[in-house]
Parts: C-alpha cells; structure tokens; sequence
C-alpha cells in the first residue's frame, strides 16, 4: 500500500542536468531484484560512488531524505529504457516528487504508478524553482506548485491523481470498487 499523497512541503534538490536517463536513476547492474527494499542505495550509484564504490563528495551523499522529498530535475528527465526499478530507486531514496519541463513517457506512467508525482512545468517556473532556495509545497489535491510568491497550477492524469490521494496502486483501486463492479454485472446480467 502507498502513503497517500495530497500535499508535501519540503526543501527540494536540483539536478539541472538535462536528458537524464532510467541507466543513471538506477544502473541496470541493480535491476536483479523485484523487491524495492534497499533499491535507494542505488540511486544515482554512479554519481554518489566511484569504480572502488567509495562515495564521491557529490551532494546527494549529504541529503537529508526525511527533509528534501522534492526533485527538481533538468528537462526530459526519466528518458531511456524502461525500467520500474527507477521510480522504486527515487522512491527508496526518499523523493515523493519531480518537477521538470518534460518526462520520458514510460518514465512518467511507472512513476504515477508506483507512489511519484512527476509534476510538468515551463522552462521559466523551472529556472525560478532552481534558483529558489526555500521551501516548495505541492499540493496534488489542489494541483498547485507552490514557493515563494509564485503559485503554479499543474495538471496530473485523473485516475493516477484519484490512485496518489488515496493511497492506493492501479490494482488497489480496482479492489476497493469491486463491490461497485460486482454490483454493476449484477445488474447488467440480470437484464439480458
């Protein structure tokens, strides 16, 4: 079961990196398992550790994940192969949320499915996020980005926005309205 989602403030990170791809979110040496436990160890591995697997000084290392669970990432960012493991990784690491100009598509779907909001905005409000440094509110209820002055709507697909505030995953949500389901072939049943 997901947490569900309906507002989060947090400090953010900021890779303004653009065209960054499921192989970099997580290397595809990691994508052994289908268990998402530990699978935040692996993100970003070949940023945040050297070919010795010693960590690097690179700022991820130094992130607080219970207090920067939003991602502010350059454009096109989840492009590549297709790959689960990478909204698992991000997830794992501690991220509820991206913000960027544009996802890969199988990206974006795999993210709403599994618990991460991949929220699309223009190339001028990212620049604004990137050179804020205070704290950012997403609200998915409301579906506004909030920082500073600045409030900003955003549109996410309605049954994956229904599935996030709810806290459930696609199949979770088809269970809880199997009584309206079963309740509706009933009906359709008895009609023919």
């Amino acid at each position: 079961m997901l947490e569900p989602f309906t507002s989060l403030t947090s400090k953010t990170f900021t890779i303004q990196e653009q065209n960054v791809d499921t192989d970099q979110i997580i290397p595809a040496r990691f994508l052994t398992t289908t268990d998402r436990d530990g699978l935040g160890d692996f993100a970003f591995r070949d940023w945040r550790f050297d070919r010795a697997d010693q960590p690097t000084n690179h700022p991820l290392n130094s992130l607080d994940p219970a207090a920067t669970q939003i991602l502010i990432a350059g454009d096109n960012f989840g492009c590549g192969s297709s790959r689960e493991h990478a909204p698992w990784a991000l997830t794992a690491f501690g991220f509820r949320v991206v913000v960027s100009t544009s996802f890969g598509d199988i990206f974006k779907s795999n993210a709403l499915k599994n618990g991460l909001l991949p929220v699309v905005v223009e190339a001028a409000v990212l620049e604004q996020l990137m050179a804020d440094d205070g704290p950012v509110t997403v609200d998915l209820d409301a579906e506004e980005l909030r920082f500073g002055n600045h409030v900003i709507s955003f549109e996410t697909e309605p049954f994956a926005r229904r599935c996030l505030l709810d806290g459930k995953d696609q199949m979770g949500a088809l269970l809880a309205a199997l009584p309206e389901i079963e309740a509706f072939e009933a009906t359709k049943m008895g009609t023919s």
